[in-house]
């Protein structure tokens, strides 16, 4: 099982929550953390500025399908960021935890 962090942003601290339980109750992710960033964006050919919250998602790549689908069903935005990076290295129980919480 390959760990791997799943990132995506919101608009608000509700969004976030709820995106984050929904990912977690369902088995697709073993944690998820959410943290208040500010973001500078072009959207629609205007520059953008606005604060937002990022979710970290703990998850298997094998299960990356499945959480990248969920999120594009829950996300209020039109086009969120949606992707992954590798966790090279893992402190081997931490990563049998994220396996087993994310159904991998």
């Amino acid at each position: 099982m390959k760990p791997i962090a799943v990132i995506t942003t919101v608009a608000t601290a509700d969004d976030a929550r709820r995106l984050a339980r929904a990912l977690v109750e369902r088995h697709l992710v073993a944690c998820a953390q959410i943290s208040p960033i500010e973001s500078v964006y072009m959207w629609e050919g205007k520059m953008q500025q606005e604060g937002e919250y990022r979710l970290m998602l703990k998850t298997v790549a094998s299960r990356y399908a499945a959480v990248e689908e969920a999120i594009r069903e829950l996300h209020p935005y039109t086009l969120p960021a949606i992707y992954a990076l590798a966790l090279e290295r893992v402190h081997g129980p931490y990563a049998d935890w994220v396996g087993e919480y994310s159904g991998g």
